[in-house]
Order: structure tokens, then C-alpha cells, then sequence
């Protein structure tokens, strides 16, 4: 891609004034790591850790490969969001920093809406990008729950149902295969994470205890798969 064209020239000329630009477009993966902590009353209190989240260790990594290059890490992710609410914010939150390269993952939240609108925006998402002259990426997003874990927040098992028959009935893997086909008639190319994680279930993971609430959240760990599989794509020609 060309975004690994800019780097290496920054790399090898340090004089360079462009610095490349990558913008992350999604929903609360995106804004950072879901972590919950124990809360008076029995509650709790969610927070996000946005520096291990995925799109800051892609920029380790890029640290790592090519040392002393700049990279311009732009996080537009917005908890809850999905990909029509998105679109609206697409000028203002990322077409306006000129990214070089925006990777876009959403679709956890817009499971509960239309697979249509959600094609279709995905679809005006795909081409603003690439009318503006930003590369793009579509990142496929994490699985959800596949059981109610036993250490789940009580306040959280009824959500956890819902969540666990999207991904357990097909139900989210149709909008899956709906971003993908998206991602295809705009020539956009897919980092299939999604498939990754159903390779694991296959071969008898856990997924649900990859998720930091049970739910829909991966662990800080699991970010670096989202990151490797970024620098992986990233790299192709």
C-alpha cells in the first residue's frame, strides 16, 4: 500500500516534511480498552484505556520497524457508535485531519439495526474516503459472546443474551458478510479479523473469555491481534 511507501521515504530521509496520517473510524473498540471496575453499591464503573488500545500498538509496531518515523495516530472511534452516526461525522472527525490511510471497523453495534442501512452506509463511508484520497481499510470487528460467563457483571447478563444469540444464530455473521461485500464493490481492502476469531472458536477457544465484559469488548491483549493483522495488511502490495 502506499502508506508503507510514505513511511519507508520518511525513513530514509528524515527531511521529509510529509508525515504520514492514519485514521481510525469505529466505535468503542476503537475509542479505547473496555475495562470495568468495582463501582459503591455493588455497581460499576466502566472506563476506557486508550492507550493499549489496537490502533496506538499499530504505531508501536510502525515505531518498532521503522525507527524515528512519525506516524500521525488519529483515533475517531466513538462508543456506541454505528456506521450511519459514522457518516455524519466522517468530515469533521476524519476527512478534515487529510488521512493518507483510514481503516474503518464497525458493525458490533449495528447488529441491533437494518443490514441494509448498515451496507449502505458503509458503502458512502467507503467512497467519501477514497474521493478524498485516503487508502482504506475495512477492518472486520471481534465476535461476540458465545455463552453467559460466569464472572459476568450481574447487570450485564440480560444485554449478554442478546448479544450471545446475535452471534450464536448467524445473525451477526450476516452483517459480516454484508461489510465484506461492501468492502468489495468499492475495491476496498478487508482485514479479516472475524474470521480469525471464528478459526479460533473452531479449534475450540474460549471466545467469550477473550472479551475484557463478557460481551463484546476484546482484552487489551487481544488488541495486539487487531494490530499485527493492521501491519500484516498493511504491508501487501
Amino acid at each position: 500500500m502506499k502508506i508503507m511507501e510514505l513511511i519507508a521515504a520518511r525513513q530514509k530521509d528524515q527531511r521529509n516534511n510529509k508525515i504520514p496520517t492514519i485514521a481510525f473510524l469505529g466505535d468503542s473498540v476503537t475509542h479505547g480498552v473496555f475495562e470495568i471496575y468495582p463501582a459503591p453499591n455493588n455497581a460499576f464503573d466502566p472506563q476506557f484505556d486508550r492507550m493499549e488500545v489496537y490502533h496506538n500498538k499499530v504505531g508501536r509496531i510502525l515505531s518498532m520497524l521503522y525507527p524515528g518515523v512519525a506516524v500521525d495516530i488519529v483515533n475517531a472511534g466513538i462508543n456506541g457508535d454505528r456506521a450511519p452516526r459514522a457518516l455524519l461525522r466522517l468530515q469533521h472527525d476524519v476527512l478534515d485531519r487529510h488521512p493518507d490511510l483510514t481503516i474503518v471497523c464497525l458493525g458490533l453495534n449495528d447488529a441491533a439495526e437494518s443490514v441494509e442501512e448498515y451496507r449502505a452506509a458503509l458503502t458512502e463511508i467507503f467512497q467519501r474516503l477514497i474521493a478524498a484520497g485516503s487508502e482504506v481499510i475495512f477492518m472486520t470487528p471481534n465476535m461476540k459472546n458465545t455463552v453467559i460467563h460466569n464472572r459476568i457483571n450481574p447487570d450485564l447478563r440480560e444485554p449478554a443474551k442478546d448479544t450471545m444469540e446475535s452471534q450464536n444464530s448467524g445473525h451477526f455473521d450476516a452483517y459480516m458478510d454484508a461489510a465484506r461485500a461492501a468492502a468489495a464493490e468499492c475495491g476496498v481492502r478487508v482485514c479479516d479479523v472475524y474470521a480469525k476469531w471464528k478459526l479460533m472458536e473452531k479449534n475450540g477457544v474460549d471466545i467469550t473469555s477473550l472479551l475484557s465484559n463478557y460481551i463484546n469488548h476484546p482484552t487489551r491483549e487481544m488488541h495486539w491481534l487487531f494490530a499485527y493483522s493492521l501491519v500484516e495488511t498493511m504491508m501487501q502490495p
